[in-house]
């Protein structure tokens, strides 16, 4: 297994799972929203808000599609799942695990919605980017690992290394 590609809603915990599970596999740690604000030269929210939803879905396809790693836990966008092209490239250097997180604990976790850098559509609510995004989850995820409320960060992670 060459890499472990996280996908999951915003406040799933990729990043932070990611960080720990690389520790223990002793691989390399990529977030891929940090290597877009790179890449931009600013954060991910000012991206939303000077040049829009649609560019920054774009820089995000850009981004995962060039990706290159080896031994490397890559937490992704939330959004990633909606560039198939992107996906597909993620798919091809590693497997992919969902962090399925249920909806509730997700708005719990997420506070700051319109400060976050969250990409979605200026009508839509936190439960509509769910109910788009969860199909597309599943669709794309080779191996899913299910969070319980009270599940803690290291649990997610014993999980995550069982299943794999």
């Amino acid at each position: 297994m060459s890499n472990i590609i996280l996908i999951g809603m915003p406040g799933s915990g990729k990043s932070t799972v990611g960080v720990l599970l690389a520790k223990v596999l002793g691989y390399l740690f990529e977030d891929v929203d940090l290597l877009i604000s790179r890449n931009a030269g600013k954060p991910l929210q000012r991206i939303l808000d000077e040049d829009g939803l649609d560019s920054f879905l774009k820089l995000e396809e850009s981004v995962g599609s060039a990706l290159e790693a080896d031994h490397t836990v890559i937490a992704t966008g939330g959004s990633m799942v909606l560039s198939g092209r992107a996906m597909k490239h993620l798919k091809s250097i590693g497997k992919t695990v969902y962090i399925d997180v249920p909806f509730e604990e997700i708005e719990r976790r997420v506070t700051n919605i319109k400060t976050r850098g969250i990409a979605f559509r200026a009508h839509e609510t936190l439960s509509d980017v769910y109910r788009e995004r969860k199909p597309l989850y599943e669709h794309y995820a080779d191996v899913t690992v299910k969070v319980r409320q009270g599940d803690t960060i290291e649990d997610t992670v014993e999980k995550l290394i069982n299943k794999l």
